[in-house]
């Protein structure tokens, strides 16, 4: 028993230190004042900006949403019901833009809308995309929809085919087969990612800022700006206070719709997607698969490609001097590091990740799988927290916990913070993976002599295998991609790949910012890649 508790209180404690405690510290801030008090709470509902700032952050993540489902859904269903050449690579560039650092999206949507951009010269005018409520929505949906691509499909996938076969009998068909059929057993896993893409834009930070300005600030833009800019620290852990009671509601919804969808994914039955054919492209469904794949490469693919074209670019001609300029100490005196040492940060900073995301979510998934106590829920969704918290919170409850330690401004603040980060998706890639397995298994080698962790580490772990990896080149993209914590605990010798695209464009150097940012899209590509061959589901 004593090694039982020992097993599980050592992640809690690694998330109590690393996260709720510098969480504490800026709620605090928002409720004490020689006292517990609401005051400055009820000061920010009662202000005319701030309450219109809490309503364009709900009112914009529900119509991200809608908007990544209307991109995601067709996706889902060709993924699903379709074999064709280059799925799987064509999947995981898909898959790329979820961890994509915000100010990457905002570049490739300037040099596609902006007012010298690509798209804008073949309209010969400003579509108005850029600085807008229309282009947050369209970079939300560019983050977002490889949530619903993956979650969908995979589960629509798995809808066994004999309940509609047995619907057609009956005289089901096209659109009622769907509507009464399918959408009930695929309903799950759209409501999971729609849950998931609407807590990602209710706490979306670098998109309204960049793309939308202040005019379209959300509550994670309006806490930066009182706190960072304003010094108000009072509003600022106010606007905390309401953003983080709303991310726990959010939270709790989604958790309970994973556990849905995690029961209907565990059918056997796998359907074999169909081959499609050249004669499909002839056909009308081939017309509207042809319309909808023009549609995802103008909005979801094009801004990767032009990142690319542009980094192939110099002075109006194809070119790798800006290649060569980004690996050129002459070129980038900035950074206080070169781009070779901040390659080499990102790396040692995403494989640190990878190890301390497994070590603190490897227990508290085993804990949340195999044993039950009262309050089970509520702890799944305090460990899943950090999910629906933003690196600006949390690099600012660090610089508040930590500025007097020998713990800030190492690398192992960096490391810690983006461990935080990124473990709910190992976590949750882990958790998934575990309820796939029979519980027979597990009784079985209990009724063959083995202790409690010695099965879990002989049979079921061994099971989830495939889970662990994903969650680990998770861990590692979204470290390597990582930009807020890290820019505000980073020492200039720690800069990454990420920060020093942002130096880079900063200094208006876009050429080396592409170039920079097509080494980070490698990365990622390759990594999930290799989540395509293992073939499990991280959501």
């Amino acid at each position: 028993m004593r090694l039982r508790t020992g097993f599980i209180l050592v992640p809690l404690a690694f998330l109590l230190v690393f996260f709720y405690v510098p969480l504490v510290s800026i709620i605090k801030t928002g409720l004490w004042e020689n006292g517990f008090t609401l005051k400055y709470i009820s000061a920010v509902l009662q202000n005319d900006y701030h309450r219109h700032v809490i309503l364009f952050t709900v009112e914009q993540a529900i119509a991200s949403t809608l908007l990544t489902l209307a991109f995601g859904l067709p996706g889902a269903y060709i993924f699903a019901k379709y074999d064709f050449p280059g799925k799987r690579l064509i999947r995981a560039i898909l898959t790329v833009p979820f961890v994509m650092p915000g100010i990457m999206v905002a570049l490739g949507y300037i040099l596609l809308f902006g007012r010298d951009g690509i798209i804008t010269g073949l309209f010969g005018h400003d579509l108005g995309i850029l600085y807008s409520w229309k282009g947050i929505l369209l970079a939300h949906a560019f983050y977002n929809f490889p949530i619903v691509i993956r979650m969908v499909s995979s589960l629509w996938q798995r809808v066994n085919p004999h309940y509609e076969e047995a619907a057609m009998a009956l005289g089901a068909r096209g659109w009622r087969l769907f509507w009464r059929v399918t959408l009930p057993m695929i309903s799950p896993a759209i409501f999971a990612s729609a849950m998931l893409t609407f807590v990602f834009c209710f706490l979306s930070f670098s998109i309204p800022l960049i793309i939308g300005g202040y005019q379209y600030a959300t509550i994670e833009v309006d806490i930066f700006t009182s706190i960072m800019t304003l010094l108000d620290f009072k509003t600022g852990s106010a606007l905390a206070i309401i953003q983080i009671t709303l991310s726990v509601v959010f939270m709790y919804l989604y958790l309970r719709s994973l556990d849905a969808y995690a029961r209907r994914e565990e059918q056997k039955v796998l359907r074999k997607p169909v081959p499609f054919t050249r004669r499909d492209w002839l056909s009308l469904k081939g017309l509207a698969i042809a319309l909808y794949s023009f549609l995802v490469f103008v909005f979801i693919v094009s801004p990767l490609l032009a990142v690319l074209y542009d980094s192939l670019r110099f002075n109006g001609h194809w070119s790798l001097e800006w290649y060569r300029r980004v690996f050129s100490a002459e070129y980038n005196p900035m950074f206080g590091a070169t781009t070779l040492d901040a390659i080499r940060n990102s790396l040692a900073f995403g494989f640190t990740t990878v190890v301390l995301s497994l070590l603190v979510a490897l227990p508290i998934a085993y804990a949340l799988h195999r044993w039950n106590f009262t309050g089970k829920r509520l702890f799944d969704v305090m460990v899943m927290l950090p999910l629906a918290s933003s690196p600006i919170t949390l690099g600012l409850g660090y610089v508040r916990v930590f500025h007097a330690t020998p713990l800030y401004y190492t690398f192992w603040i960096v490391a810690v913070a983006h461990t935080i980060i990124a473990y709910p998706f190992v976590l949750r890639a882990v958790s998934t993976s575990l309820k796939k397995i029979r519980p027979n298994l597990f009784e079985a080698a209990l009724s063959l002599g083995a202790r409690e962790w010695k099965a879990f580490l002989k049979v079921e772990l061994p099971l989830a295998l495939g889970g662990v990896i994903v969650g680990a080149i998770f861990a590692f993209a979204i470290s390597i991609a990582e930009l807020g914590a890290t820019y505000m605990l980073a020492k200039p010798e720690y800069t990454t790949m990420t920060v020093a695209i942002y130096k880079f464009l900063g200094a208006r150097q876009f050429g080396s910012a592409s170039a920079l940012s097509v080494l980070l899209m490698a990365v990622s590509t390759a990594g999930f890649l290799a989540i395509e061959g293992v073939g499990e589901e991280v959501w």
